[in-house]
């Protein structure tokens, strides 16, 4: 039973310390770690910002791990460690996931950086150019009408 036990508590290790890395905003972009969904994938700064926001909450996760695995670890009897060793990681599952889905909302809600300009159309007024118009947005930008 010992090794039942075990499972939670290094499960509770990893994610706890990817919580705590996401959430001091030393995670860095990778496809391993961290909240990994289009929308924190999609630039270094949704990355950073949807795991800041889901690295508590994934931390927390980990140290329901760590805390039902260590006491898994105390259990005299079989069905108890067991049952332990279950809720624990029950537990870890629920709260990360938790923290993922507030994770990739936060990534969601960033905007979208505006497309850059040709190198031939940055600083034009005129927003007249056909290069301009492809840039997407040109007619905002300018405030005149593209025909």
């Amino acid at each position: 039973m010992f090794v039942v036990a075990l499972v939670p508590l290094l499960v509770g290790l990893v994610v706890a310390s990817v919580g705590i890395l996401g959430f001091s905003e030393r995670l860095p972009r990778n496809r391993f770690g961290g909240v990994r969904t289009p929308a924190t994938l999609r630039d270094d700064e949704t990355f950073r910002v949807g795991n800041k926001v889901a690295g508590l909450p994934i931390a927390v996760g980990g140290a329901v791990g760590i805390l039902g695995g260590t006491a898994a670890l105390a259990m005299t009897g079989t069905a108890a460690t067991i049952v332990t060793a279950v809720l624990a990681l029950l537990g870890t599952l629920v709260i990360t996931g938790a923290g993922g889905v507030l994770g990739h909302r936060a990534a969601e809600a960033v905007p979208e950086p505006e497309p850059e300009l040709p190198e031939g159309c940055k600083g034009c007024q005129c927003g007249g150019c056909g290069v301009a118009a492809l840039a997407g947005g040109a007619e905002r930008r300018s405030g005149h009408r593209l025909d």
